[in-house]
Protein backbone atom coordinates (compact mmCIF):
# COMPACT_ATOMS: atom_id res chain seq x y z
CA UNK A 1 0.00 0.00 0.00
CA UNK A 2 2.84 2.48 1.28
CA UNK A 3 4.52 1.68 -2.39
CA UNK A 4 1.36 2.17 -4.24
CA UNK A 5 0.88 5.68 -2.69
CA UNK A 6 4.64 6.73 -3.27
CA UNK A 7 4.25 5.63 -7.03
CA UNK A 8 0.90 7.84 -7.31
CA UNK A 9 3.42 10.84 -5.93
CA UNK A 10 5.42 10.23 -8.44
CA UNK A 11 3.30 10.59 -11.12
CA UNK A 12 1.44 13.62 -9.94
CA UNK A 13 5.13 15.30 -9.76
CA UNK A 14 6.10 13.88 -13.56
CA UNK A 15 2.18 15.33 -14.25
CA UNK A 16 2.83 18.28 -12.69
CA UNK A 17 6.07 19.38 -14.17
CA UNK A 18 5.29 17.90 -17.68
CA UNK A 19 2.12 20.45 -18.06
CA UNK A 20 4.13 23.21 -16.71
CA UNK A 21 6.67 23.03 -19.49
CA UNK A 22 3.06 22.41 -22.27
CA UNK A 23 1.30 25.32 -21.07
CA UNK A 24 4.66 27.58 -21.18
CA UNK A 25 5.71 26.21 -24.55
CA UNK A 26 2.15 26.44 -26.27
CA UNK A 27 1.15 29.90 -24.66
CA UNK A 28 5.02 31.80 -24.29
CA UNK A 29 6.25 30.37 -28.10
CA UNK A 30 3.64 28.72 -30.21
CA UNK A 31 0.14 31.00 -29.71
CA UNK A 32 1.94 34.54 -30.50
CA UNK A 33 2.94 33.50 -33.87
CA UNK A 34 0.00 31.29 -34.81
CA UNK A 35 1.87 27.99 -35.06
CA UNK A 36 0.65 24.62 -34.14
CA UNK A 37 1.55 21.36 -32.64
CA UNK A 38 0.76 18.04 -33.59
CA UNK A 39 -1.80 15.14 -32.29
CA UNK A 40 -4.72 17.11 -29.84
CA UNK A 41 -2.65 19.94 -29.07
CA UNK A 42 -2.22 21.05 -32.45
CA UNK A 43 -6.63 20.28 -33.17
CA UNK A 44 -7.05 22.28 -29.71
CA UNK A 45 -4.76 25.22 -31.64
CA UNK A 46 -6.83 25.20 -34.75
CA UNK A 47 -10.05 25.47 -33.03
CA UNK A 48 -9.02 28.18 -30.56
CA UNK A 49 -7.38 30.19 -33.43
CA UNK A 50 -10.61 29.97 -35.45
CA UNK A 51 -13.15 30.57 -32.61
CA UNK A 52 -11.12 31.96 -29.63
CA UNK A 53 -12.17 28.84 -27.40
CA UNK A 54 -9.47 28.14 -24.81
CA UNK A 55 -7.17 25.26 -26.50
CA UNK A 56 -7.42 23.10 -23.23
CA UNK A 57 -11.22 23.16 -23.19
CA UNK A 58 -11.12 21.92 -26.25
CA UNK A 59 -8.25 19.34 -25.62
CA UNK A 60 -10.47 18.09 -22.83
CA UNK A 61 -13.81 17.57 -25.15
CA UNK A 62 -12.03 15.78 -27.85
CA UNK A 63 -10.30 13.81 -26.02
CA UNK A 64 -13.02 12.58 -23.67
CA UNK A 65 -15.12 10.75 -25.95
CA UNK A 66 -11.29 8.43 -26.71
CA UNK A 67 -10.91 8.00 -23.10
CA UNK A 68 -14.52 6.69 -22.77
CA UNK A 69 -13.60 4.08 -24.87
CA UNK A 70 -9.76 3.17 -23.49
CA UNK A 71 -11.73 2.69 -20.28
CA UNK A 72 -12.68 -0.93 -21.71
CA UNK A 73 -9.01 -1.61 -22.99
CA UNK A 74 -6.52 -0.23 -20.10
CA UNK A 75 -7.79 0.54 -16.74
CA UNK A 76 -4.52 2.24 -15.69
CA UNK A 77 -3.65 3.68 -19.23
CA UNK A 78 -6.51 5.70 -18.71
CA UNK A 79 -6.46 6.55 -15.44
CA UNK A 80 -3.20 8.09 -15.78
CA UNK A 81 -4.39 9.33 -19.03
CA UNK A 82 -7.56 10.57 -17.94
CA UNK A 83 -5.15 13.11 -14.66
CA UNK A 84 -3.12 13.85 -17.48
CA UNK A 85 -4.67 15.06 -20.01
CA UNK A 86 -6.93 16.91 -17.50
CA UNK A 87 -4.08 18.55 -15.66
CA UNK A 88 -2.20 19.93 -18.98
CA UNK A 89 -5.23 20.85 -20.64
CA UNK A 90 -6.12 22.93 -17.36
CA UNK A 91 -2.18 24.11 -17.37
CA UNK A 92 -2.10 25.45 -21.23
CA UNK A 93 -5.69 27.26 -19.72
CA UNK A 94 -3.72 28.75 -16.88
CA UNK A 95 -1.07 29.78 -18.91
CA UNK A 96 -2.70 31.69 -21.66
CA UNK A 97 -2.14 34.97 -20.45
CA UNK A 98 1.80 34.76 -21.08
CA UNK A 99 1.42 35.04 -24.74
CA UNK A 100 1.38 38.59 -24.27
CA UNK A 101 5.12 38.68 -23.00
CA UNK A 102 6.77 37.17 -26.01
CA UNK A 103 9.63 38.79 -27.19
CA UNK A 104 10.81 36.16 -29.38
CA UNK A 105 11.09 36.11 -33.92
CA UNK A 106 8.81 33.54 -35.11
CA UNK A 107 12.10 31.79 -35.84
CA UNK A 108 13.20 31.64 -32.38
CA UNK A 109 10.08 30.88 -31.13
CA UNK A 110 9.51 27.62 -33.03
CA UNK A 111 12.73 26.50 -31.56
CA UNK A 112 11.70 27.28 -28.17
CA UNK A 113 8.31 26.24 -28.08
CA UNK A 114 9.40 22.59 -30.12
CA UNK A 115 12.06 22.64 -26.74
CA UNK A 116 9.52 22.78 -23.74
CA UNK A 117 6.77 21.25 -25.42
CA UNK A 118 8.45 18.31 -26.48
CA UNK A 119 10.23 18.44 -23.04
CA UNK A 120 6.78 18.49 -21.32
CA UNK A 121 5.32 15.66 -23.34
CA UNK A 122 8.68 13.58 -22.99
CA UNK A 123 8.06 13.70 -19.50
CA UNK A 124 4.82 12.36 -18.72
CA UNK A 125 4.94 9.53 -21.89
CA UNK A 126 8.45 8.24 -20.04
CA UNK A 127 6.27 7.36 -16.97
CA UNK A 128 2.78 6.16 -19.10
CA UNK A 129 0.97 9.69 -19.17
CA UNK A 130 -0.86 11.06 -21.81
CA UNK A 131 -1.64 14.21 -22.54
CA UNK A 132 -4.48 13.86 -24.86
CA UNK A 133 -6.53 11.22 -26.50
CA UNK A 134 -4.95 10.94 -30.07
CA UNK A 135 -2.23 9.08 -28.82
CA UNK A 136 -4.70 6.67 -27.07
CA UNK A 137 -7.05 6.48 -30.04
CA UNK A 138 -3.58 5.93 -32.56
CA UNK A 139 -2.99 3.04 -29.85
CA UNK A 140 -6.13 1.12 -30.04
CA UNK A 141 -6.29 1.50 -34.01
CA UNK A 142 -2.96 -0.39 -33.99
CA UNK A 143 -4.65 -2.91 -32.15
CA UNK A 144 -7.15 -3.19 -34.66
CA UNK A 145 -5.64 -2.65 -38.17
CA UNK A 146 -2.35 -4.33 -37.29
CA UNK A 147 -0.30 -0.85 -37.94
CA UNK A 148 2.96 0.18 -35.51
CA UNK A 149 1.20 2.96 -33.87
CA UNK A 150 4.40 5.08 -34.76
CA UNK A 151 2.98 5.04 -38.27
CA UNK A 152 -0.64 6.03 -36.90
CA UNK A 153 0.54 9.16 -35.09
CA UNK A 154 2.60 10.26 -37.67
CA UNK A 155 -0.70 10.23 -40.44
CA UNK A 156 -2.25 12.09 -37.43
CA UNK A 157 -0.27 14.60 -37.16
CA UNK A 158 0.59 15.57 -40.86
CA UNK A 159 -3.56 15.57 -41.34
CA UNK A 160 -3.68 17.93 -38.15
CA UNK A 161 -0.65 20.64 -39.56
CA UNK A 162 -1.98 20.01 -43.14
CA UNK A 163 -4.98 20.73 -41.92
CA UNK A 164 -4.07 23.86 -40.17
CA UNK A 165 -1.81 25.31 -43.07
CA UNK A 166 -4.86 26.73 -45.18
CA UNK A 167 -5.47 28.90 -41.51
CA UNK A 168 -1.96 29.56 -40.42
CA UNK A 169 -0.48 30.14 -44.07
CA UNK A 170 2.87 29.11 -46.09
CA UNK A 171 5.64 30.68 -43.55
CA UNK A 172 3.94 29.88 -40.39
CA UNK A 173 3.78 26.34 -41.66
CA UNK A 174 7.59 25.93 -42.57
CA UNK A 175 7.81 27.32 -38.90
CA UNK A 176 5.13 24.84 -37.74
CA UNK A 177 7.08 21.78 -39.77
CA UNK A 178 10.46 22.88 -37.29
CA UNK A 179 8.62 23.02 -34.00
CA UNK A 180 7.12 19.26 -34.34
CA UNK A 181 10.56 18.02 -35.59
CA UNK A 182 11.70 19.61 -32.72
CA UNK A 183 9.00 17.99 -29.94
CA UNK A 184 9.94 14.96 -32.00
CA UNK A 185 13.80 15.23 -31.09
CA UNK A 186 13.11 15.96 -27.45
CA UNK A 187 10.69 13.53 -26.53
CA UNK A 188 12.32 10.84 -28.13
CA UNK A 189 15.60 11.85 -26.37
CA UNK A 190 13.52 12.00 -22.69
CA UNK A 191 11.75 8.79 -23.18
CA UNK A 192 14.98 6.84 -23.88
CA UNK A 193 16.74 8.65 -21.35
CA UNK A 194 17.31 7.26 -17.98
CA UNK A 195 18.15 9.82 -15.88
CA UNK A 196 14.15 10.56 -16.51
CA UNK A 197 13.00 7.80 -14.66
Amino acid sequence: MYSYWIDWMKKLKTIIVGSVFLGIGVNAFLVPHRLLDGGMIGLGLIIHYLSGMATGLVIILLSFPIFLLAYLNSRAYFFYGLIGMMVSSFSIDFFAPIYRFNIYSVGISSILGGIFVGIGIGIMLKHGISTGGMDLLALLLSKILHINVGIIIFIFDFGIVFMGSFLIGGTRFHYTLLTIAIVFLFTSLITKNKAFE
